[in-house]
């Protein structure tokens, strides 16, 4: 599979983030079927303190075989679109939540964690597991901005306030010269408020990276507004949790998404 798509500057795009510890495998498969229909472009597994490599890699299998179900469907009708499965990229919360059955990983670096364990620990200790599987590593700096939840709590960051622009900057500037290919800004899962305007825009005009904006964004207007900001990918985890009907989630997503992209004309 061509991942390189993902690492692109190509207009806003949506993933939906699946946590294999909030849901059984077969009903995220099913949320991962209703995503793609709305027209996400990634699905993302990981984000919890309580995923490990078993949890992990069933619900990759469970969301790769029902992706392929449906792509296979959608060949047999000469007049449906032949587009390739959407990505399954692992989002790991440690070297101890991954699976060989997905696409690709984000190999990221918590740029802000003041514990060594996330800047490089967890890194090193899922290297050789990564080559050996041939999991395409796609490297990522990963920033923790304010209210930060429970993932600045595990990852011990240093979070970025909504008036640090300044810092952000920095931050932006240092991902772009490591050579990171994505910049990762994450408000935390469930935060009451998502990455504030004015850290997205620093981060745009700092860097050239593709920006991906990520946590408490909940509907198509905060989704909007980031991407007017300069964010190139949204992610939403929390949202596709609170639907279990999969026909209900599409819509809802569908709408997220068409709205998310009405601000594709934002900063450069």
């Amino acid at each position: 599979m061509d991942l390189t798509h993902i690492t692109k500057r190509l207009g806003p795009r949506h993933a939906l983030l699946i946590d294999p510890a909030d849901q059984p495998p077969d009903v995220a498969a099913k949320r991962a079927i209703a995503a793609g229909m709305a027209g996400s472009s990634m699905i993302l597994i990981g984000g919890s303190s309580g995923t490990d490599n078993k949890n992990v890699d069933s619900t990759v299998v469970a969301i790769r075989e029902a992706l392929e179900l449906v792509e296979w469907a959608t060949t047999q009708d000469s007049d449906a679109d032949t587009n390739e499965r959407i990505p399954i990229v692992l989002f790991p919360q440690g070297a101890n939540a991954l699976s060989p059955n997905a696409d690709a990983i984000t190999y990221m670096m918590l740029m802000n964690s003041t514990n060594p364990r996330y800047l490089i620990g967890e890194q090193v200790a899922g290297a050789t597991f990564i080559k050996k599987s041939g999991l395409s590593p796609i490297s990522m700096g990963y920033l923790i901005c304010a209210p930060g939840g429970k993932a600045g709590k595990v990852g011990e960051a240093h979070l970025i306030g909504p008036e640090e622009t300044d810092r952000m900057a920095s931050y932006a500037t240092a991902a772009e010269m490591f050579g990171f290919r994505l910049l990762y800004l994450e408000a935390g899962s469930g935060a009451d408020v998502p990455v504030s305007e004015s850290l997205i825009q620093a981060a745009r005009k700092n860097t050239s990276l593709p920006i991906i904006v990520g946590g408490g964004i909940r509907n198509g207007e905060s989704a909007r507004r980031a991407v007017e900001s300069g964010a190139d990918w949204i992610v939403t985890g929390t949202l596709g949790e609170k639907f279990s009907d999969a026909d209900q989630l599409r819509t809802v997503l569908s709408g997220l998404i068409s709205e998310m992209k009405s601000g594709a004309n934002g900063p450069a």
